[in-house]
């Protein structure tokens, strides 16, 4: 399908998402987005090096960031609340504080093998309320997005996700390590949480489908908006695709711990530039490079694409002499290819989803595609620990190869089916 009909398809079934005033410039997605990537990147790159120096394995490590994920692929059956309660920017600003305090504990807790259940349990929380943070923006985004201007969109909004985790990553890892006392670095990673409400001011519109509703007839209208979805073309494609190993980024966890850099010489300053400041910059380079290429061909095939470039770089990077040259570059390719593939990802689903009841069904499809991330990266900590770096590099390739084959195979089912190409615009 070209551009052009995408946009005649998303006018037909989103005219709830023309907004009455002209949409924030993009930039503002990616300041709202900030927090909720930055809270990840503290917990899979400034916790995760941490731990292997602190006593635990690197399957023990991977926990943390599997502890950061479960409510990311669990978040579909709370993300009706936003869309049934409250409005969206009134969630962000709570979820935005509650976020801030997740990330001052983590930081006061002590790391270590002792205190590891503690630690996993409060990441796991903190993420759950993040994830909050995430569904208010998405539903705001949705509403007030014209149809033409989705991988723009897109390409801001990761920009703020990813480059969020790596300021979070980088930032924080450079804060544990230096300030007189760790509880520092979650003090001021929460302020700068917090100042990022401001940029509210400058969305109007975008609120809650249903709000006007009761609350069991606002349900009623969410789980009926899901299940048009499920049974068009789009919708079901859209979450094929984003339930396989493909563009999952899952390595870059495993990469960052010290046990796992030292293969290459890398240290402590080679993660915290090209996992934190360093990953942000090229990871948001490359979401407006995925968000460019989902407004030329078909969002999905986009995703696709990217996802077959991160595969490439983690084979170059598994067959090339270990060096810390060799790891600064593989790192940057690879921080390049996950921000093609988020960005390529939020247009698949913005492509597919229409505006009503947004929050719920974006978190339907990112709970989808966080499911492979987070056993993928629990996998590949377990490969990494028990058959090397190298091995471990080469299995996320050829899942994703694999995964690509099913998505292929599942589309020529779904295009021979009779369901309609798209589901019907919500009365």
């Amino acid at each position: 399908m070209t551009t052009s009909a995408i946009v005649r398809a998303a006018r037909s079934r989103c005219a709830l998402s023309t907004p009455a005033r002209p949409p924030p410039h993009p930039v503002v997605w990616s300041v709202l987005y900030l927090p909720f990537g930055a809270l990840g990147g503290f917990v899979t790159v400034a916790l995760t090096f941490l731990a292997t120096r602190h006593g635990l394995s690197i399957t023990e490590g991977a926990l943390l960031g599997a502890a950061s994920l479960i409510s990311q692929w669990l978040k579909w059956s709370w993300a009706p609340v936003v869309d049934v309660t409250l409005t969206p920017k009134r969630w962000y600003a709570i979820a935005t504080s509650l976020s801030a305090l997740g990330v001052l504990l983590m930081s006061t807790i002590p790391l270590g093998p002792e205190t590891l259940w503690l630690l996993l349990a409060i990441v796991a929380v903190a993420s759950l309320v993040n994830s909050i943070v995430g569904m208010a923006i998405e539903a705001i985004m949705a509403a007030v997005t014209p149809p033409d201007q989705v991988g723009r969109v897109s390409a801001w909004f990761q920009a703020g996700n990813l480059g969020g985790a790596g300021f979070g990553g980088g930032l924080g890892l450079l804060m544990l390590q230096h300030l007189p006392a760790p509880w520092m670095a979650g003090a001021i990673m929460g302020v700068l949480f917090m100042a990022c409400n401001l940029a509210l001011a400058f969305v109007s519109g975008g609120g809650s489908h249903h709000a006007a509703k009761t609350p069991w007839q606002a349900l009623r209208g969410v789980f009926g908006d899901v299940r048009s979805l499920a049974k068009s073309k789009g919708g079901l494609a859209a979450a094929v695709i984003c339930f396989m190993p493909v563009g999952t980024g899952a390595a870059q966890g495993v990469l960052t711990q010290a046990a796992v850099a030292a293969r290459w010489g890398a240290g402590e300053r080679e993660v915290a530039l090209l996992q934190g400041f360093g990953a942000g910059l090229l990871t948001i380079l490359g979401a407006f490079a995925g968000g460019w290429l989902s407004d030329r061909v078909h969002p999905r095939i986009a995703y696709v694409i990217c996802g077959l470039g991160i595969g490439a770089v983690t084979v170059g990077m598994a067959l090339t002499p270990p060096s810390v040259g060799a790891y600064v570059a593989w790192q940057m390719a690879y921080s390049f290819g996950v921000g093609t593939a988020y960005a390529a990802f939020t247009a698949v689903v913005l492509n597919a989803i229409g505006a009503a009841s947004a929050a719920t069904k974006y978190n339907l499809y990112a709970s989808l595609s966080n499911f492979p991330i987070w056993w993928l990266g629990l996998l590949l900590g377990r490969v990494a620990d028990t058959a090397g770096p190298v091995a471990m590099l080469l299995t996320e390739a050829g899942l994703g190869v694999v995964g690509v084959a099913i998505f292929f195979s599942a589309l020529a089912l779904i295009r021979r089916s009779r369901l309609p190409e798209e589901a019907p615009a919500a009365a």
